[in-house]
């Protein structure tokens, strides 16, 4: 039996790592139907769909879900995997938040579970990308570090049915962040992965919605000068600004991302990091074996 839509807040709850598959960008080929029926049986627990570089491709996006859907159910009983986008607009002000809004409403109207804002870099953009994400309807929090949500009505229809709900009112009510909405089935993710956004993740990550996030080493290498080459020792730098953000995480309740493999993916899990990156299916099986995970993959 399950209990939510979201597959992801689910196994979160539960206190259980959850593994994703994806990368930063796709080939054109990706997001099709037929994709979608093939990893409605994916191995991972969620989905990233990679448009901070992909294409911004509603039409390829709406068709993947459809796909998923007819695929399903999971193995897990869930009609889709949960399925989280790489929002293109960087979070670099507010200003430039609002402006792009439209990519978030383009986005949760094709029925997805969650965005991951990437270059999270003041409290001002996280706040304004949380709103971005919300009805105004639903109000927990609002007065208390966040404003009305201004995601518009129109686009229930379509996002509802790949939820598998029979009325309007039904996808807004849940169409809302977690864990500040503990029913809510929207998770919103962040990168931290500049100097700027480094400098402010303890007000960054104590924005009410933030269901997730990381330090994003590509990103905050550049940021900081560093020329990262493969098989090289991590800079120190980098392992620093990485405890910092958990740290940052552990005390506003937010989920940590971290890499795990095979080797280190239960030392990973001790560390109590919960979204797991890494795309590896061999790492997931274990940690799974280890964190004694009863949801079936």
């Amino acid at each position: 039996m399950v209990n939510r839509i979201n597959r992801a807040i689910e196994l979160l709850e539960q206190d259980q790592p959850i593994y994703y598959v994806g990368l930063h960008t796709f080939s054109r080929s990706f997001l099709t139907y037929e994709q979608g029926k093939k990893d409605a049986k994916t191995w991972a627990d969620y989905i990233n769909i990679g448009m901070e570089h992909g294409s911004f491709d509603m039409a390829g996006l709406e068709s993947y879900m459809e796909g998923l859907i007819d695929g399903g159910p999971t193995n897990s009983g869930h009609i889709t995997p949960t399925v989280i986008v790489e929002l293109p607009v960087q979070g670099e002000s507010e200003e430039i938040i609002r402006y792009n809004s439209w990519q978030i409403r383009q986005i949760l109207a094709r029925g997805v579970h969650g965005i991951l804002l990437c270059e999270a870099t003041t409290p001002e953009s996280v706040k304004a990308f949380v709103e971005s994400c919300r009805y105004k309807i639903n109000d927990i929090g609002v007065g208390y570090g966040l404003k009305d949500g201004t995601r518009g009505v129109g686009s229930e229809f379509q996002a509802r049915l790949k939820w598998g709900l029979d009325n309007d009112n039904d996808y807004r009510a849940k169409a809302d962040p977690w864990p500040l909405n503990p029913d809510g089935e929207l998770l919103l993710g962040l990168k931290i992965e500049t100097l700027e956004g480094l400098n402010n993740c303890e007000q960054i990550l104590s924005t009410p919605g933030i269901g997730y996030a990381e330090m994003g080493p590509g990103d905050m290498s550049m940021s900081m000068k560093i020329k990262r080459t493969p098989g090289d020792p991590i800079d120190a730098r980098l392992i620093e600004a990485s405890k910092r953000v958990k740290a940052a995480c552990d005390k506003n309740r937010v989920r940590f991302l971290e890499n795990g493999s095979e080797q280190n993916i239960k030392e990973v899990i001790d560390s109590g990091a919960r979204v797991i990156a890494g795309n590896n299916p061999q790492a997931a099986e274990i940690g799974r074996t280890y964190s004694k995970r009863k949801m079936k993959v």
